[in-house]
């Protein structure tokens, strides 16, 4: 790398930005998660609480007034051009068009196409970024955003402001979220959700391995497959959100009253 590149180089770090020379050679997430001597974390971990009580405040206080949302997953590396990227952009409209917000993680790639979508639609766009060891910046469709040091905050403002995920095709990041939100509307911890895959020939494996390899061998309840929805068309992945919410809302109060974004 010349020096040049090198000096082009940047990290952002929650408020903190970085360039150079200056950039920390781990991540925060490394540090907090390296193992270390057996007194070592008298010194340390604890004072951390206060950096993460910070960020959850941050992400709270920027979060906390936005409408109705729709988180949206999927691989950071898909160009710009390719079928799957023009998939994104349409569900980023069609979720705006529908009245929701739009949450990703702020990145390129699948992020960056569904913000493109929900920003030309005239929806607000949110970016959740992540402090990782390469370069990687919010993207430039995105009307309101911030970058955590910690996953698990970060995964916290997810969970806690949306009314539904939307995964799109991705790698081990993608298949992390998802699976995280699939348990925690199994296990009840969330008020249950729709989680909607879109893509049907990309998530297709995925969902004969869970029926053959986990229903059969028990290890998921029958019910358990109903909690991950899939189609191809973006449309549909907006009629399946607006008729679960409907569903809860009646299953709460005998209404539809209060269930997804104003209309």
């Amino acid at each position: 790398m010349t020096e040049e590149a090198k000096h082009k180089q940047t990290r952002s770090a929650g408020p903190l930005t970085y360039r150079g020379d200056s950039i920390p050679r781990t991540t925060t997430d490394q540090r907090l998660l390296d193992r270390r001597g057996p007194s070592d974390w008298v010194h340390t971990d604890p004072w951390r609480v206060l950096r993460i009580q910070s960020e959850v405040v941050e992400g709270f206080g920027l979060l906390s007034e936005m409408p109705s949302a729709v988180s949206v997953f999927g691989s950071a590396r898909i160009q710009p051009g390719t079928p799957y990227y023009e998939l994104g952009v349409q569900v980023g409209r069609k979720i705006a068009e529908a009245g929701y917000a739009t949450v990703t993680g702020g990145g390129p790639g699948m992020m960056e196409a569904a913000n493109k979508g929900a920003q030309e639609a005239g929806g607000l766009s949110v970016g959740l970024g992540i402090e990782l060891p390469f370069e990687q910046n919010l993207n430039p469709y995105i009307d309101m955003g911030v970058t955590f040091r910690y996953f698990f905050v970060r995964k916290l403002m997810f969970v806690k402001y949306s009314q539904a995920f939307v995964v799109l095709p991705g790698g081990f990041g993608t298949l992390d979220e998802l699976f995280e939100a699939a348990t925690l509307v199994q296990t009840d911890k969330v008020t249950r959700f729709p989680v909607v895959l879109v893509g049907t020939e990309f998530w297709g494996g995925l969902e004969k391995w869970a029926r053959e390899s986990l229903l059969e061998n028990g290890l998921i309840k029958p019910g358990d497959m109903d909690l991950l929805r899939m189609t191809d068309d973006p449309d549909e992945v907006v009629e399946i959100i607006k008729k679960a919410h409907l569903d809860i809302a009646h299953r709460e109060n005998g209404s539809g009253e209060g269930a997804g974004p104003e209309q």
